[in-house]
């Protein structure tokens, strides 16, 4: 992945303080552009940042001093779309880590982490978190053998993410599967069962790398 400072920050400024007027809505506009903006790969391929710098006529050229408050919100940004919750979703997730033991920054990127759609997206059963979401809302997904079609459904350390049976032949899911590079060792999975199990909370080094959730607990605590 592209570290923050690839892309123009006046532009991404610009497109944040926009953005952040419609804060409360989900972004469902082009991934690419949005990634360049960001200076980060949403997609988690790097294929999107193939030009990395911001889109527009003037993009890679203009240049200005990022503020406090700009890299903050950027990074706030950049964790918020690449989990795809809305503001709303974002803010309150980061209100409950930070009343856990320890660091606060870190904790809500471990809540992140646990998040039901986001694990079936580890596992490898969806290409994207967007399409993880839809797995999980339709009902294809199960708990410790009990169906959950709540996205945002906290997993548990020891818990078992599994398939429906009738879900098990599903074509998007054997080519996702095909296509799994990765599987963090915080999972373990069993492809005889189609299961998957949360063995351990992750470490803060096996969580991305560029971000800085201590600008995130600086954007909420001004």
């Amino acid at each position: 992945m592209a570290s923050t400072g690839t892309a123009n920050p006046i532009f991404k400024i610009l497109f944040l303080k926009k953005e952040f007027a419609h804060f409360m809505a989900r972004y469902t506009g082009p991934k690419f552009k949005l990634s360049r903006r960001l200076g980060i790969s949403l997609s988690g391929t790097g294929k999107d940042l193939k030009r990395p710098f911001p889109p527009g006529q003037h993009g890679a050229n203009q240049r200005r001093k990022v503020s406090g408050y700009g890299l903050q919100l950027m990074e706030k940004q950049k964790l918020r779309h690449m989990y795809g919750l809305n503001e709303k979703q974002f803010r309150n997730l980061f209100e409950r880590a930070s009343k856990l033991k320890g660091k606060a920054g870190e904790n809500f990127m471990f809540l992140l982490e646990s998040r039901l759609d986001n694990l079936v997206y580890r596992l490898g059963w969806a290409n994207s978190r967007p399409g993880a979401r839809q797995l999980v809302s339709h009902g294809h997904v199960t708990v410790n053998g009990h169906k959950v079609d709540i996205a945002s459904y906290t997993v548990q350390v020891g818990d078992v993410i599994g398939l429906r049976e009738r879900s098990r032949g599903l074509k998007a899911i054997k080519e996702a599967l095909e296509g799994r590079h990765h599987l963090p060792a915080y999972l373990e999975f069993n492809p005889t069962a189609m299961e998957g199990k949360y063995v351990r909370l992750p470490s803060r080094e096996e969580l991305p790398q560029d971000i800085d959730e201590r600008q995130i607990v600086e954007f909420y605590s001004r």
